[in-house]
């Protein structure tokens, strides 16, 4: 055998015992069901829920087993986080912003309007306290969170006529879950909530007159160009794509600590590789929504962005006054955002003009 070839069977087999784990006779095998708030296999969430049971199968050693469903096949996509409470399975794969309806607070673990960004929010939940908080807020629910996966940041949304002026968006009904909605139900705008799978029948029967899900990459997977041709950006309610792992919280604390390790890396491993596998993604995306589908790339109006701004900054105080966990979570969201101060402009935005030429 030559060296070269020797190489190559050395690294098949390292790439094998990764996908299938060998399991120690006797050893224990748990076997875990997750749910999911997404169509099976949805390009960013739905590959990162997927990947995301194989790294537990991996870094277990086999010793942690997950079958992945889709959003509907055990339970409703927005039924995730109960189903896990409950014990009705052991493991879900969704997102915080989905979760408003029962802490409005949740929406700060995906994103706040004009709020983190992807770094930014990383940032936040692994040195700033945020984890300590998610963990905080998800007990009262019996759920243990983590972030696993991310979409980048969001698109603004999928509209069927051209936005001009914020008077265009009084009385739209827009598909838009968690803040979204206090952030534009000021400007005349109707929040309507769907699960991701419902979003298109909705915007083809005119049960809704606009829609936002994620970012190019999702978004053309799910067909919404074929509906509504005016894709705006930015996606000020959502500037961050994180979505979570959800463990039933008793099954988590009787874990031994080698499996609970293995299953907080596998979550901190999905999360940075979804996050950079979508930066690449949505941008191929968004040529072909572009180029190929002529899908007509807008800016929200001027006058969108200002008054939405203002909205943003005057909810995230409403937030941070608020007594308990709420107002824990807000300020300490914001206590990140004074803290990053004027470094992301100095060194990101700033660059990026640059790098354009703008």
């Amino acid at each position: 055998m030559t060296a070269r070839v020797g190489r190559r069977a050395l690294l098949a087999g390292g790439a094998a015992a990764l996908a299938a784990p060998a399991v120690a006779r006797g050893t224990p095998v748990q076997r875990w069901r997750m749910v999911t708030s997404w169509p099976r296999d949805l390009p960013g969430p739905g590959v990162a829920a997927k990947r995301l049971a194989r790294r537990i199968e991996a870094l277990s050693g086999g010793r942690i087993q997950v079958e992945v469903y889709g959003a509907g096949e055990l339970v409703p996509a927005f039924e995730v986080l109960d189903a896990v409470a409950r014990g009705v399975v052991e493991i879900g794969h969704s997102a915080a912003v989905f979760w408003t309806g029962k802490s409005r607070a949740a929406a700060f673990f995906t994103a706040f309007p004009y709020g983190l960004t992807p770094l930014e929010h990383m940032a936040w939940i692994e040195h700033g306290g945020g984890q300590e908080l998610y963990d905080a807020l998800y007990a009262e629910f019996g759920v243990k969170p983590f972030p696993a996966g991310n979409t980048g940041m969001s698109m603004g949304g999928w509209f069927k006529r051209e936005i001009q002026s914020k008077d265009d968006l009084r009385g739209l009904r827009w598909r838009m879950p968690g803040l979204g909605g206090l952030l534009y139900r000021p400007l005349g705008v109707v929040q309507v909530s769907l699960a991701p799978g419902e979003i298109l029948p909705a915007l083809q029967s005119g049960a809704v007159d606009a829609a936002e899900f994620a970012a190019p990459a999702s978004d053309l997977a799910l067909g919404f160009h074929k509906v509504a041709r005016y894709y705006y950006y930015p996606g000020v309610h959502e500037p961050n794509g994180s979505s979570e792992a959800l463990v039933r919280l008793d099954l988590w604390e009787a874990l031994e600590p080698e499996l609970k390790a293995a299953v907080r890396e596998a979550c901190r491993a999905e999360n940075a590789f979804a996050l950079a596998e979508s930066e690449r993604r949505n941008a191929a995306a968004l040529r072909t929504l572009t180029e190929r589908h002529g899908v007509r790339l807008r800016r929200f109006p001027q006058d969108v962005l200002a008054a939405t701004r203002a909205i943003a900054r005057d909810l995230l105080a409403e937030f941070a006054r608020e007594e308990g966990i709420s107002g824990r979570i807000a300020r300490s969201y914001q206590a990140m955002l004074e803290e990053l101060g004027a470094w992301p402009k100095v060194a990101r935005a700033s660059f990026l003009e640059a790098r354009s030429g703008a």
